[in-house]
């Protein structure tokens, strides 16, 4: 059992004894870099340990938040902690760091934290540009089916540090984002799985070198590290895994690897015979290539601890993706309209459009520095008319015509908002869409310049499609 005890018990009971790092933080000077979802448990177990705190956040307004940091700010600083998204070139990062100041992430502090209040737990996690918090949910769903006490968290639901001092978990599975990972260097993983490569986050690690060196920094953390075969830049960089490697693949597995053969997933690493069966193709849903690679990736995981192929099957039987995932929202008149809103990059949308034989496409937003060019070369049979929203409309707009110049593509105003413009992308679809067509949410891009967020962009798709062709 997890000797993990929930953070207000501990200290209420007096059981915060010989915790020279927690007990060091009483009185300390701290800084912490971030005062959204990340930083508000931080914030709250800096200050129950007595620590005085600075909270540094510019884009966050509230009382006690300071939106700027002056070098007469960290005298006697003691630890500044940072919440992911702070660049690590950030004019007040350097300031800390030319100080000397010790600057370690949320991660390395609930690491910290754990070492102290619950060595026992063990930590599994998983990377990838794409189906992290899908893979993550379907690990944990196996690890609960198998009686392992779990908890995911990490860049899904719970922070890292939520989950060490408040579920009482033996195991915890950690989504980690590139932002995350690029902080990061205490955590010490039993296993991890690095799901897929794609670029992604370009505008904020300069380069797409610098996103994939932060992605593959989740090998130095762990024991045992599981790649998908199926993924041209994992294959390129294998060797920089000097640790045990378990393959992952939608081919048949070799000794050692998990892989397909016929209609089910067959494990012959995790197995002291020659094979066992995890899981049939049919318990995935959808059944499509890289949804069957995430459910392949965290049984790999579920069963570096212990999990039992038949819970594993179960989970997954049972297992539905969350909103705005390849979700079918609405038909009507033979229409299918389907809402893949979380594609924010191409590489997912690629698999969004290479789930279905053709599509109208609604693709555009934020591209956040992402070439577009492999998208339209690998899915010009796939789409049948494109329509284009957002700021970098443009950008995918020649990508397109450079691969298909007679494709129909059709442009919205990008100087829309929310539900205005899924209303005008509805008004082109009533004008072509046929019986049989399926149109497609899956914009390749980030939804900030239009949308509040990506599930805001979905739901006004949604609603849009409702009001067009009928409730």
């Amino acid at each position: 059992m997890c000797s993990c005890w929930p953070w207000t018990l501990l200290c209420s009971v007096g059981r915060c004894v010989s915790q020279s790092f927690l007990d060091s933080l009483g009185g300390a000077k701290c800084i912490l870099f971030g005062a959204g979802v990340t930083g508000a448990p931080t914030l709250e177990l800096l200050m129950s340990k007595g620590a005085s705190v600075i909270s540094v956040d510019e884009k966050v307004a509230g009382f006690g938040i300071r939106n700027e940091l002056r070098s007469e700010d960290l005298a006697g600083v003691k630890l500044a902690v940072v919440s992911p998204g702070w660049r690590v070139d950030h004019p007040f990062i350097s300031l800390v760091r030319s100080a000397g100041i010790e600057l370690i992430s949320e991660i390395d502090l609930a690491w910290r934290v754990k070492e102290q209040i619950c060595p026992n737990q063990r930590w599994i996690g998983l990377t990838g540009t794409n189906g992290k918090t899908t893979a993550i949910q379907m690990l944990e769903s196996m690890l609960i089916q198998s009686g392992i006490k779990a908890k995911a968290c990490g860049n899904v639901g719970y922070t890292a540090l939520e989950a060490v001092v408040n579920s009482g978990a033996d195991v915890l599975a950690l989504e980690l984002s590139s932002f995350q990972l690029e902080w990061s260097n205490l955590a010490h993983l039993e296993s991890a799985a690095i799901l897929n490569i794609a670029q992604d986050h370009i505008d904020w690690h300069q380069s797409f070198e610098n996103y994939l060196a932060a992605k593959l920094k989740i090998a130095d953390l762990s024991e045992l590290v599981i790649l998908n075969r199926d993924d041209e830049y994992l294959i390129e960089s294998i060797r920089r895994f000097p640790k045990k490697v378990i393959w992952i693949s939608l081919q048949v597995p070799a000794k050692g690897e998990i892989g397909l053969v016929e209609n089910l997933i067959v494990d012959r690493a995790f197995v002291d015979g020659d094979a066992v069966a995890l899981f049939e193709l049919l318990d995935v849903s959808p059944s499509v290539g890289h949804n069957v690679s995430n459910a392949m990736a965290a049984a790999a995981l579920a069963r570096s601890v212990g999990a039992s192929p038949s819970a594993i099957a179960a989970a997954l039987r049972s297992f539905r993706l969350d909103h705005h995932r390849l979700e079918m929202v609405f038909a009507r008149g033979g229409i299918t309209f389907i809402d893949d809103s979380k594609a924010t990059n191409p590489h997912a949308a690629i698999a969004a459009l290479h789930s279905q034989m053709q599509s109208i496409w609604i693709g555009g937003g934020l591209a956040k520095g992402a070439a577009m060019d492999e998208l339209a070369r690998r899915c010009k049979s796939r789409i049948r008319a494109a329509i284009l929203i957002g700021s970098d409309a443009s950008l995918i707009r020649s990508a397109l015509l450079k691969e298909s110049p007679n494709l129909a593509i059709y442009m919205t105003d990008p100087n829309l908002k929310g539900i205005e413009v899924m209303r005008q992308v509805m008004d082109i679809v009533k004008d072509f869409a046929v019986s049989g067509d399926v149109v497609l949410l899956a914009p390749a891009c980030a939804s900030m310049d239009q949308f509040n967020d990506y599930a805001d962009r979905g739901d006004s798709f949604t609603q849009a499609a409702k009001e067009a062709f009928g409730e």
